[in-house]
């Protein structure tokens, strides 16, 4: 159980607080809610891209990092579709450092063009590095593209084109984060051993001052039902030939989202799983063989992934997948089965908020969905799960006439 106090200042920022007296370590989050799902397809990869130009320094702090260390800290960032979290780790008798920097940047961050030039120069070449030089680097530009067309989901974080970041103007960039880097559309999320009406004061001292952000529309283009086959085949001269088969799935907070995942595990989750014993040990078809969730806010996907074994044609690996994947039919997840996936995921939650950073990320995320008390009830979600439950989701989501298949290599 993660005890934790929820405040909302008058600018809108949603602070969350755990007192952990067990650790003099302190970690501050910040998440904004916003990710590559609230670009434009015109302008794509702003918000990974922010994650870099957010450390190119602000009014007071020129040069974040610096400041951090010599306060005896380490800091981050990560941008996923829905989302950008930043995170410092630091004693706690200076945490007022790291919450000095992050309010310092969420209201005067430093626009200059030697900043925008050497983050968009570093996000470029990493384009480059991982998405077009690397084998397989294209691969989810590739793959999400035929499982959506019309929701942003449509583009990885890294952005849809190189140009879009490339081309960027110094309005463009101003545009997008005082769209997006305000106190109302943020959640500051503190964990260690400081105590909630400290942690609370300073908050308040740091960021209570900073204005909210215009109103925000949140809308977004979503995923229309998919009611047809979709199959495309990429040539790649890459070492191993891949088959992916996609189907959509509740979002996040959908009400079958927890049966769904744990189909994926029952499925392809571990060398138990239905996939990897049918496939890959008794079959030989797969040198390795998964099924996995994307896990996001809006329409997800629910993957079915191989590497395909020497000698093994695409159509046979396929038909084998579309021939497991109707098993469940005759012979739904059992209670054996039922059981270990919860176990899994059971272990992995309990062992996920063991450190203060983890913590902090977690309500912070919690919140984002909705409610930062997920952190303690997402178990329970997953332990109500029952065999007829796993069975409703196989129907209703395995329909191969809606299914995007996905042939990558030779």
């Amino acid at each position: 159980m993660i005890k934790y106090e929820k405040y909302k200042l008058d600018n809108g920022l949603t602070v969350l607080i755990n007192e952990d007296h067990t650790t003099q370590i302190a970690a501050v989050d910040v998440l904004y809610k916003v990710g590559a799902r609230n670009e434009e397809i015109q302008r794509t990869g702003f918000a990974h891209l922010f994650e870099h130009l957010m450390f190119g320094g602000s009014k007071n702090a020129p040069d974040f990092d610096t400041e951090l260390q010599l306060a005896g800290g380490t800091n981050n960032a990560f941008t996923t579709n829905d989302l950008t979290n930043y995170y410092d780790i630091l004693p706690v008798s200076n945490i007022e450092t790291a919450l000095w920097l992050e309010s310092d940047r969420m209201l005067n961050l430093d626009f200059n063009d030697k900043s925008l030039e050497v983050q968009r120069n570093v996000v470029c070449e990493e384009f480059k590095e991982h998405y077009i030089n690397r084998p397989y680097g294209d691969l989810w530009h590739k793959i999400r593209k035929v499982v959506y067309k019309k929701h942003p989901y449509q583009w990885p974080t890294i952005g849809l084109d190189l140009d879009h970041v490339r081309d960027a103007t110094m309005d463009d960039v101003r545009g997008f984060f005082h769209r997006w880097y305000s106190p109302n559309n943020a959640i500051l999320s503190i964990s260690g051993g400081i105590t909630t009406e400290r942690a609370l004061e300073l908050a308040n001292k740091w960021f209570g001052d900073i204005p909210a952000g215009k109103p925000l529309d949140f809308t977004i283009p979503q995923e229309p039902e998919q009611n047809e086959a979709r199959f495309e085949k990429f040539e790649a001269d890459v070492p191993v030939n891949l088959i992916f088969k996609v189907y959509h799935m509740d979002g996040r907070v959908g009400s079958g989202y927890y049966a769904q995942n744990l189909l994926s595990d029952v499925l392809g989750h571990g060398e138990s799983s239905r996939l990897y014993q049918s496939l890959k040990m008794e079959q030989r078809l797969f040198t390795d063989v998964s099924a996995f969730v994307s896990g996001s806010i809006d329409t997800g996907m629910f993957v079915v992934s191989g590497k395909l074994a020497d000698g093994v044609e695409y159509e046979q690996a396929d038909a084998a997948i579309v021939a497991e994947l109707a098993k469940l039919a005759e012979n739904p997840a059992n209670s054996v089965e039922l059981q270990r996936v919860q176990n899994m995921v059971e272990t992995d939650l309990a062992g996920s908020y063991t450190n203060t950073l983890n913590k902090a990320q977690g309500l912070a995320m919690a919140e984002m969905l909705g409610d930062a008390n997920l952190v303690n009830t997402e178990i329970d979600q997953y332990l109500q799960v029952t065999e007829a439950d796993i069975e409703k989701s196989a129907s209703t989501i395995l329909n191969q006439e809606k299914c995007s298949t996905v042939y990558y290599g030779k």
